[in-house]
């Protein structure tokens, strides 16, 4: 059995760690010298840091982007939603998301992220923080619909941040029309899915993908994108 101590205490110098990290990130990058730096302001012990981020400022990168989905969880627990449509809520969490990272970090963590070494990575934290959201919000499909939901979220989510970078518009109101607008164009998709296997060629459809599984959640580390995260402890 784990010793809980140990946890604590390599569970609090990752949070020590990134907080004091941050500002450096927000100049250097995604580097390993800001844990240096970060490991020199906080006194944490260099073993315990090594032991949390053995592979150095993309482990720290994928904790910072982890803490942030974690965060983003208990905003969702804590609003009222269920006055929206389930369009709206999808939109909801992806803009209480991007709220709570900061764009300078993002922005370095695009570009390490876009280094052929790291692009695995990357895909995993994108498709962890869609599985999340969909997960948050009460989705069940254990069928082909599990991929083709996260797929798609994957897409627009992926649009958003790119077009949230670039806008200077107050409190990025540009961004969130932006947002209602693809989340609009993929429940039309929805529609003319839902009407497609409606029709004589529906039944085939579905004969053709009745294997395909949601991954067991016993066994999520098979399946693309998943990063070992739990958000219960954030």
């Amino acid at each position: 059995m784990p010793d809980s101590s140990h946890a604590r205490s390599l569970a609090h110098a990752k949070d020590e760690i990134l907080k004091a990290a941050i500002p450096h990130v927000l100049f250097d990058g995604w580097v390993d010298s800001v844990i240096t730096l970060a490991v020199n302001e906080t006194g944490i012990d260099e073993n315990l840091v090594l032991e949390a981020f053995p592979r150095g400022a993309i482990d720290l990168a994928l904790f910072y982007h982890a803490s942030g989905d974690c965060a983003m969880v208990k905003a969702l627990a804590a609003a009222d939603l269920d006055t929206l449509r389930f369009s709206e809520k999808v939109a909801y969490a992806v803009q209480a998301r991007l709220e709570i990272a900061d764009k300078e970090a993002v922005r370095r963590g695009l570009t390490l992220f876009a280094l052929p070494q790291n692009a695995t990575d990357g895909v995993s934290a994108l498709w962890s923080t869609v599985d999340t959201i969909w997960t948050a919000l009460g989705d069940t499909d254990d069928d082909v619909n599990w991929y083709t939901k996260r797929a798609t979220l994957s897409g627009v989510y992926s649009a958003t941040v790119l077009y949230w970078l670039g806008d200077e518009s107050e409190s990025n109101v540009d961004t969130w029309a932006f947002l209602n607008r693809r989340i609009e164009n993929v429940m039309q998709f929805e529609k003319v899915k839902s009407a497609f296997k409606k029709s004589p060629l529906g039944p085939i459809f579905d004969g053709a993908t009745q294997w395909i599984k949601a991954p067991n959640p016993d066994h999520k580390s098979m399946y693309p994108g998943y990063t070992g995260g739990d958000h219960s402890d954030h």
